[in-house]
């Protein structure tokens, strides 16, 4: 059975910091490229970051770019991403992707 689990969401100041993790198990997490979604209340879902099995390539939506650090470590099955400068603009559920299957999301909220 396949899962997906993140954790590390929470309500954090404008210019703070979360780092999320997202723990996989049913499948061979290392075969797949893993992705960060993300979304904000009342509006579809985002493409935010993704990176390749081995970790050799990331990528990132504009918003987010030189602000968040997607990460993975396979021996862990664990799929991260740091988020620094967070803006109120960030607040949505965090979920992420691998394959056709996504968990179950983690809030996260920025404000004063």
């Amino acid at each position: 059975q396949v899962q997906l689990v993140e954790s590390g969401g929470g309500l954090v100041q404008p210019g703070g910091s979360l780092r999320l993790s997202c723990a996989a198990s049913g499948f061979t997490f290392s075969d797949y490229t893993m992705t960060w979604v993300r979304q904000a209340p009342g509006k579809g879902l985002e493409w935010v970051s993704s990176i390749n099995s081995g970790a050799s390539s990331t990528s990132y939506a504009d918003s987010v770019k030189g602000r968040f650090t997607i990460s993975r470590d396979n021996a862990k099955n664990t799929l991260y991403l740091q988020m620094n400068s967070l803006k109120p603009e960030d607040t949505a559920v965090y979920y992420c992707v691998g394959g056709s299957y996504r968990g179950q999301g983690t809030q996260v909220t920025v404000s004063s």
